[in-house]
């Protein structure tokens, strides 16, 4: 069955954010490739974009990757409050979701506060310091394997 893993545009803080999602969910970047890595005559990348990230991918459990990148200057900044997605987090237990809703909404907006819900669910939703929208859920009938 194919797998949907997220990417994410930053404006110059990709390596930041991913430390930050590295320090929650835990273990290591399977690749980290800077946009200087790539830079040749056919790719000219500008001084103040060299350290930018082109792509960087955290592994999450055993199947999911997060990945994102920085947009280099020429291409303009992206609209960080016009994200109208969100990354979903099917937690294995209430102590795992509150764990990764407390983490990752650290410095956030808490949209929706981590509570049972009307569904059944123990369910919340933020926007991360980054502006990156998330909701976390824990279903006792599925354990995390929605």
């Amino acid at each position: 069955m194919a797998l949907i893993n997220p990417h994410i545009n930053f404006n110059g803080n990709a390596e930041e954010a991913f430390t930050f999602y590295r320090s929650v969910f835990g273990g290591e970047f399977a690749k980290v490739v800077r946009l200087k890595d790539l830079a040749g005559a056919e790719f000219p990348v500008a001084e103040s974009d060299e350290n930018k990230i082109m792509h960087i991918a955290l592994p999450i459990g055993k199947t999911n990757v997060l990945m994102g990148n920085d947009v280099p200057e020429f291409l303009g900044k992206v609209n960080e409050r016009e994200n109208r997605s969100k990354i979903s987090i099917s937690a294995e237990s209430k102590e795992e979701a509150d764990k990764l809703f407390n983490g990752l909404s650290a410095g956030g907006e808490i949209e929706v506060p981590i509570s049972d819900s009307p569904w059944g669910s123990y369910f919340g939703m933020f926007r991360d310091k980054y502006g990156i929208e998330w909701m976390v859920d824990f279903d006792p009938k599925y354990k995390g394997k929605v």
